[in-house]
């Protein structure tokens, strides 16, 4: 088990807590939660989203036995903090009615989650350490489709305890749908399946199906211990009507903290039984003798395998439903694991590296000078990369919905203009990152260089209809750049190269009706709508890609193509900064009236009108612009968008932070000018464009405003109105949110040129005594910056991990 409070900047939360969910599950594998008291929720591992779904019978429990002969067993979770009027009551599958602890604390260092669970008079001190491996790039061992659980007993009395943990959980192999109905129901497809293992050093529980491999549902499941001694099973419970499992299996582990045979109560006397179909659940206990003091784990492994899912969805689709003449795909990680217990007996075999590889992640970010809110915020939106969000096939090509709604994915695609923001994955695990430029060039970019801004070609075999999106685009060719820059892989620029050299020359031609430098066709963009005219969000994308593009071109020895586009680029910012800079912002100039055109800013004040500006200071571009006119800008971003109370700003469009909560407007017109219908987002917060105007602001000095959106984000995911691991737009875990990595790279100021072997560092805070992580495409670890005796400042790099 980590040790966590030797770690610092680590947050806590108490069982009120009520909206926290932390994510356990690999990428692309599907994921269970584990909220703030213990209970494990959410089960999404069936290949699609399903929150809300909490398998029936599924948890942990303790017994104990003292030396008076007085035994007592309880659930390992603290008790609910509210109560429920369902007009059915509490699910019998749910246990409500069985005794848990007075109150938990939670606290995580990403990937590890521990809660410490309190109960007065009870004889120990009970904690959970859960976590599923994490290593940054290691996507391999960063994907596997299980969490190890370790509950460590200390005994408080001056003499031996006796003391049993059992894990419980149902068959869900050939799951279907679940009911909506309070019933908490689960429908499979086939018929159930258990057994009893012992395998690889574990032993425990395998759940499988009758289903063909096949087949949708087709999969398995293990519940596992690696413990040899005072382990017992019972592989199926009672299944005879009513709720005669419970009863019969609690009764078993009150008796002597072991399990065995199910025994029967007697012939029915009712044909009513209220559990449906036939149910197959299983529970194992591990018992052990803690004498005085001691404190002893007990460890356990849940897995799950379950190959077959379909690719995209169309939007609106209700995943409990199927999809007639949908193609069925493999996961990636069925290629690695036959089954749940190949998979087990993976995650047993290599648990010391692997857990001391992902405690070298959490200890190398968390130890960070850096404010904890910006650890806070980069380090929960990792679970959007491990949430259902994104998803591997059987080649290891990688895509990503925008996010997830509770039955479905939201909005197909991995789409180029949502992405494009995201900087976790590019930092962490660049080589999904490259994957999906490739998929972005060589399949979804077209003969005259028109970039579908969603994939759909290789999972549906036909490409997206709708026109090209010119943030998606030109970010994409930007993030060309970035992989290149990140990985140092020659091979990989050249293989896309020439589809990128066709976008960026359609994206000259398409957009710009003038061949001025300047783009002011019709551009769709990331607010779902057009803008026209002139515009400084598409052009400096445009001219940030210009630059990197004229860069790549010279490493290529393309010169001719390099000056092109340089003087392309200089001339264009000339020329957008004339047109655009009104004396403190840059504003949208169109040709005619506002209003001609539905869903325009005009005078407005954009907070995404300098994006490309702040993606060229992240990926090591410099300035785009007149310093002291992006300075002026950005912090007229702040001073007009942000909003200390958003209950004084008035909004009809989607509601993401309320009344007395602080927030960044996504648009405001603070001298008149607002259109008669503004585009559709206006008047929304999206934490995305949040943490990506913070890094800008800190690029420019203004440190403490960064800062403080920053912490307004986090403040309203606090885990008790939202969920610090989920931050939403349209969709759970969205992936927009997972800019908040950028702003943790503007702080350490890091920039990485692996193809021209430099790593460095500029920090923005604790200039004198500084220390972040850091990443490149072959390593990561600890930078520092430090004052010597003489004064100098010292950086250094301490790798901890290299790259195979």
């Amino acid at each position: 088990m980590v040790e966590l409070r030797s770690i610092p900047n680590i947050k806590s939360y108490d069982n009120h807590a009520e909206a926290l969910r932390f994510l356990l599950g690999g990428i692309g594998t599907g994921n269970i939660s584990l909220n703030a008291r213990g209970e494990l929720c959410d089960f999404e591992i069936f290949n699609r989203q399903s929150k809300g779904l909490k398998l029936p019978y599924s948890f942990f429990a303790l017994w104990y036995s003292l030396p008076s002969g007085e035994s007592d067993a309880l659930v390992l979770e603290a008790k609910p903090q509210g109560l429920c009027d369902a007009p059915m009551g509490v699910a019998p599958s749910l246990v409500p009615g069985l005794p848990r602890f007075d109150s938990s604390c939670f606290s995580s260092a990403y990937p590890f989650a521990n809660i410490q669970l309190k109960k007065d008079g009870l004889p120990f001190e009970v904690t959970l350490q859960a976590y599923t491996p994490f290593i940054p790039l290691d996507d391999v061992n960063s994907g596997i489709p299980g969490i190890r659980f370790v509950y460590r007993l200390k005994n408080l009395l001056d003499q031996p305890v006796k003391a049993a943990v059992s894990a419980t959980m149902p068959n869900a192999c050939g799951f279907d749908s679940f009911s909506t109905d309070g019933l908490n129901k689960l429908y499979l497809k086939g018929r159930p399946e258990n057994r009893v293992v012992k395998k690889n050093g574990l032993q425990g529980i395998c759940y499988s199906t009758d289903l063909e491999k096949e087949q949708l549902g087709f999969g398995t499941m293990a519940l596992l211990t690696d413990e040899q001694e005072g382990f017992s099973a019972k592989p199926r419970w009672l299944n005879e009507g009513w709720w005669d499992g419970a009863e019969e299996y609690w009764q078993d582990l009150m008796e002597d903290g072991c399990l065995g045979e199910v025994v029967s109560g007697g012939k029915p006397v009712s044909r009513i039984n209220p559990s449906g179909e036939e149910s197959a659940i299983g529970s194992i206990a591990v018992q052990k003798v803690l004498q005085p003091g001691e404190s002893k784990d007990f460890v356990f492994y849940l897995t799950w395998h379950f190959p077959n899912r379909y690719g995209w969805w169309p939007d609106g689709h209700d995943a409990r439903k199927p999809i007639p003449c949908a193609d069925i795909y493999q996961n990636y990680y069925s290629t690695l694991w036959d089954d749940a217990l190949a998979v087990a007996g993976y995650f047993h075999a290599n648990q010391t590296r692997l857990e001391e590889n992902s405690e070298k992640f959490a200890n190398a970010l968390f130890s960070s000078t850096v404010d904890p809110e910006v650890i806070d915020a980069a380090a929960g939106n990792i679970t959007a990369l491990r949430s259902t969000t994104c998803f591997r096939i059987a080649d290891g090509t990688f895509f990503g919905w925008e996010g997830c709604f509770f039955q479905a994915g939201s909005c197909p695609g991995t789409c180029t203009h949502v992405w494009n923001y995201a900087q976790t994955v590019a930092n962490l695990f660049p080589r999904l990152e490259r994957n999906m430029r490739e998929t972005e060039f060589l399949r979804e970019t077209d003969g005259q260089g028109k970039m579908n801004f969603r994939a759909k070609i290789q999972l549906e075999g036909k490409p997206w209809d709708m026109y090209p999106a010119v943030d998606g685009q030109l970010g994409s060719i930007l993030r060309v750049y970035r992989e290149w820059k990140i990985s140092g892989d020659d091979d990989f620029l050249k293989k896309i190269w020439n589809q990128v050299v066709s976008a960026l020359e359609f994206s000259a031609s398409y957009w710009d009706s003038n061949q001025d430098c300047v783009l002011d066709g019709q551009q769709h963009n990331t607010y779902d709508i057009e803008f026209y005219g002139v515009n400084s969000l598409g052009n400096s994308i445009y001219y940030a890609a210009l630059k990197a593009g004229a860069e790549m071109a010279e490493y290529l020895g393309e010169h001719e193509r390099s000056q092109k586009w340089r003087s392309m680029e200089q001339a264009g910012c000339k020329r957008m900064d004339e047109m655009l800079f009104n004396g403190e912002y840059y504003r949208q100039v169109t040709d005619g009236d506002i209003d001609e055109y539905k869903y325009q800013y005009g005078e407005g004040c954009l907070s995404d009108q300098l994006l490309g500006q702040t993606l060229a200071h992240l990926y090591g571009l410099g300035h785009l612009f007149p310093e002291d006119h992006v300075k002026s800008a950005v912090f007229a971003i702040y001073k007009y968008n942000f909003k200390e109370r958003m209950g004084s700003h008035k909004s009809l469009q989607r509601g993401y932070a309320y009344q007395d909560e602080p927030g960044l407007l996504l648009c405001s017109w603070p001298s008149g000018g607002r259109p008669k219908q503004p585009f559709v987002y206006s008047d929304e917060v999206w934490t995305g464009i949040e943490y990506q105007v913070a890094a800008g602001l800190i690029y420019e000095g203004f440190l403490q405003e960064g800062l403080e959106i920053v912490r307004a984000v986090r403040s309203r995911y606090d885990g008790y109105k939202r969920n610090p691991f989920n931050e939403v737009e349209c969709g759970n875990h969205y992936a927009r949110s997972m800019a908040s990595w950028g702003v943790l790279n503007a702080l350490s100021g890091l920039q990485v040129d692996l193809p021209h072997n430099s790593v460095t560092i500029s920090p923005k805070v604790n200039q004198d005594c500084f220390s972040s992580f850091y990443s490149t495409g072959t390593e990561w670890g600890i930078c520092r910056q430090f004052k010597d005796q003489s004064g100098a400042l010292i950086q250094s790099f301490e790798a901890l991990y290299h790259a195979d």
